[in-house]
């Protein structure tokens, strides 16, 4: 089951949260999928996936997106997700 807590950070507090959960086994190949509901449901542009990002996601279990990642200006300083499995 795939359970990600995604979390809008400024000045190194939430602004906004949501938890994605869907019942299939976790796919690098619908990272992006994923991405995109959580983004819908966050009201944010979907930002612009590197390498990096999945790496850190499947190294660490989290990974953070910057301001510099969206494609257009966003208004806060990180944009996280993090396994939430084992909340």
């Amino acid at each position: 089951m795939v359970r990600i807590w995604a979390k809008i950070l400024s000045n190194d507090k939430i602004v906004k949260e949501t938890i994605f959960e869907d019942n299939s086994e976790f796919n690098t190949n619908n990272f992006f999928d994923y991405l995109s509901i959580i983004c819908e449901r966050l009201d944010i542009a979907t930002p612009i996936i590197l390498n990096k990002h999945i790496y850190h996601y499947i190294t660490f279990n989290n990974t953070t997106f910057l301001p510099v990642d969206f494609p257009e200006n966003v208004s806060f300083d990180k944009f996280v997700l993090e396994e939430a499995s084992n909340y």
